[in-house]
Parts: structure tokens; C-alpha cells; sequence
């Protein structure tokens, strides 16, 4: 709205995306939620050497849509009695590596193996559990703290030490390079502006 700009955005996995930009896709900039797939869409040659920076920290989260439910401590994954889990598909979305990666900190990857139902990604994995198809799901907080709403269901607020930082990192792709709307949207991204935006959603900033 300050620029005058328009976007035209699609929303996915960050793994999705960078096969469809291997393969030509005219995307001008990449907002990813791993900081891994920006080095490699420079190192390929397909962005901008330079351009790649940490725009928020994701904040993983053990969800429940049913109050109670999950504990603050997550004791529920070992103690509690449910069917499903969804993670999302750790191949394509870091949230999903995350969220294994807590099952193994934890000792709980082999008893919680069948449970997990597999998203492909973090929203579908939300949509599972809100739809009760699953009845925990590791998502990121950015979807269950919205900013003026109360919020819903039980949550755990994983610690990171059990997962590593989520970096997601943003980078102006070739195709993109001199485009003063696609160098526009990453400077604004830097802001004091867009950083409140960006906590007020649950991500932290640097």
C-alpha cells in the first residue's frame, strides 16, 4: 500500500517451491521458512549472492483444538492416549523436521511412529488437528497466537533446545534481480515496520 507495488503471492511448501523454481517457475522472491533452501538457490545460481537473510524465528508448538488436553511440559506425547499426530512431511517442511526431531530428543520416536499422520504441510497439518482428524499436531505458534484472539484449544510451547532454531530466511531470486518491486518487499521486510508485524504473529526477530 506505501509503494504503489503488487503482489502476487502464492503460498506452500518451502521444498515445493524450490523444485518449481529449479524447474523455471518465475518467482522473484522467496520467503522460506528454513534458512537451508536460499543457500541452495544460491549456490545453484538461481538467486542472488548476498541477498539471503533471516527475516523471522519460527516457534514450534505441540496443538491441541481440545482444552486440557496437551500440557505445558508436553508430557502428553508419552502419558497421554491418542491416536493421530500430524507432523508435516519433514522432506519439504522444516516445521515437520522439527517436530521429529522433539519425538527424538524425547526418546518417543519409536513408540509415536504410528501414530503420526503425515501433512504435507504446516497448514494441512493445522487443518488436521482443528478438524479433529488428528488430535495433537506439531505446528508453528505463528498459527495458533493471532494477534487480538484468544487462544484456542491447549497448547506446548516447545523449547528450542529440543529442536535447533527455526531461521527463515528470505532471498531475492534472479529472476527478480533489478525488479524494484521484488527489492522493495525484502527492504520492507527489514523494517521496524514488518519486524512488530512479524512478532506479533509468534515469530521471533532479530
Amino acid at each position: 500500500a506505501a509503494t504503489g507495488h503488487t503482489l502476487k503471492v502464492s503460498s506452500g511448501a518451502t521444498g515445493k517451491f524450490y523444485s518449481q523454481i529449479v524447474a523455471g517457475a518465475p518467482f522473484e522472491v522467496l520467503v522460506a521458512a528454513d534458512d537451508e533452501t536460499p543457500k541452495k538457490l544460491i549456490a545453484d545460481g538461481l538467486a542472488v549472492s548476498g541477498s539471503a537473510f533471516t527475516y523471522a524465528i519460527g516457534q514450534l508448538v505441540l496443538w491441541s483444538a481440545t482444552p486440557g488436553l496437551v500440557d505445558d511440559q508436553g508430557a502428553v506425547l508419552s502419558k497421554g492416549s491418542y491416536a493421530h499426530i500430524a507432523i508435516a512431511n519433514p522432506k519439504l517442511a522444516p516445521y515437520g523436521q522439527a517436530g521429529l526431531a522433539v519425538l527424538k530428543a524425547k526418546g518417543l520416536s519409536e513408540s509415536v511412529a504410528p501414530k503420526i499422520v503425515l501433512a504435507e504441510t504446516i497448514a494441512q497439518a493445522y487443518q488436521f488437528v482443528s478438524t479433529g482428524n488428528a488430535e495433537l499436531g506439531f505446528v508453528a505458534l505463528s498459527q495458533v497466537a493471532v494477534p487480538g484472539k484468544p487462544m484456542q484449544g491447549s497448547v506446548w510451547r516447545v523449547p528450542a533446545s529440543l529442536y535447533g532454531e527455526i531461521r527463515q530466511d528470505a532471498v531475492l531470486l534472479k529472476t527478480g534481480a533489478g525488479k524494484p518491486a521484488a527489492q522493495a518487499l525484502l527492504a520492507y521486510l527489514k523494517s521496524p515496520a514488518a519486524k512488530a508485524v512479524i512478532q506479533s504473529h509468534g515469530y521471533l526477530v532479530r
